[in-house]
């Protein structure tokens, strides 16, 4: 259902596109009408009487992981009677984001959300957008502090490492060589995973041996091509796990084609959608991931709520997303699923 639904944005929502270098920037604007939806309704309060403008940028938009976010997003958006401006470039640059981002202080937004491809190369642009009164938080992936107000993130950091590094020794027996597949070696919320996913290991499973970690730039096409050189060059590998979404159905393609599935085992993050064909035929055995959709939900509930002179608290109900943590800053929205061959079919996302 979520992948008509994002067809049907698609066509239905203005899209305008310029080149800038090698790669198309898209803008999705999504302009609601007011009034709520006929699903989950919010009880909230505009306390300014004004028809807000907020900004939900992605680390790329040719992602499907961000656009079932902005389908959240949208919902959101016609529930609080609001405007949605989904804005980026269609890969992970974080220099093309800096641009999106300028764009976006001109357009005077009221507040930009953005999921970060480099925690510290965005900071003086979205110090920038704060200088001019436009409020700032991050979603999926953060900046420095100084940065933005608050983090909406999917998933304790290190619950989330710890988890994906035990769903890979589950299906190798404890044992063997495992190489890793990175999305970015400088988007935070990668790099945090990484330190956990090593650290349980090093801490629980001293016969895995990690060979290698590399990365994809969280390209499709790239992710493919790593995971069929790391075949290659590792011919003893007994598993790949991958920290971002293009990662885990890559390693499973490029397994299936070597003749190796259930011989290399395949786990990660990636949505149920993207992962099913290859948790049935064996040529992957977990993946992990949360509902984007969801994320999308609650980061434009909270800017909405922060725009109100609302920050997030710890244990608060949103409706729609349920019981929210805080910690320090970030927001905890939940906690991993894991799907398998025999639960897969249960999610459409």
């Amino acid at each position: 259902m979520y992948r008509t639904i994002v067809a049907l944005l698609m066509i239905t929502l203005m899209i305008t596109s310029c080149q800038s270098g090698s790669a198309t920037r898209y803008e999705l604007v999504y302009s609601m009408e007011s009034g709520t939806s006929s699903g989950q309704q919010l009880d909230q309060t505009n306390v300014s009487g004004k028809r807000y403008k907020i900004a939900l940028v992605p680390k790329g938009l040719e992602i499907d992981y961000f656009n079932y976010a902005a389908v959240g997003a949208m919902e959101a958006a016609r529930n609080l009677g609001i405007d949605v401006i989904f804005q980026g470039s269609a890969i992970a640059d974080a220099d093309l984001q800096i641009k999106a981002v300028e764009q976006l202080i001109d357009q005077k937004v009221d507040l930009i959300a953005i999921s970060a491809n480099d925690p510290v190369k965005l900071v003086p642009v979205l110090q920038k957008a704060i200088d001019q009164g436009i409020k700032v938080i991050t979603w999926d992936a953060d900046t420095e502090p100084q940065g933005r107000q608050f983090f909406v993130n999917m998933v304790e950091p290190e619950v989330l490492g710890r988890h994906l590094l035990d769903t890979l020794a589950l299906t190798m027996g404890e044992k063997g060589n495992y190489a890793i597949m990175t999305g970015s070696f400088s988007a935070a919320n990668h790099n945090e995973w990484l330190k956990w996913i090593n650290i349980q290991q090093s801490e629980y499973y001293p016969d895995l041996k990690l060979v290698e970690t590399v990365a994809t730039d969280d390209d499709v096409g790239k992710a493919y091509e790593v995971a069929k050189q790391l075949l290659v060059d590792h011919p003893n590998l007994d598993g790949i796990i991958g920290n971002s979404s293009v990662g885990p159905p890559a390693a499973a393609q490029a397994v299936k084609e070597a003749g190796k599935s259930g011989v290399v085992k395949v786990v990660g993050l990636s949505s149920p959608n993207l992962m099913r064909p290859y948790l049935h035929e064996g040529s992957a055995q977990i993946a992990t991931l949360w509902s984007p959709k969801k994320l999308g939900f609650l980061t434009i509930v909270l800017a909405y709520n922060y725009l109100n002179g609302h920050m997030p608290k710890d244990g608060q109900n949103i409706d729609g997303v349920g019981n929210i943590r805080l910690i320090g800053d970030m927001v905890i929205m939940g906690e991993p699923l894991d799907f398998t061959a025999e639960n897969v079919n249960q999610y459409d996302f």
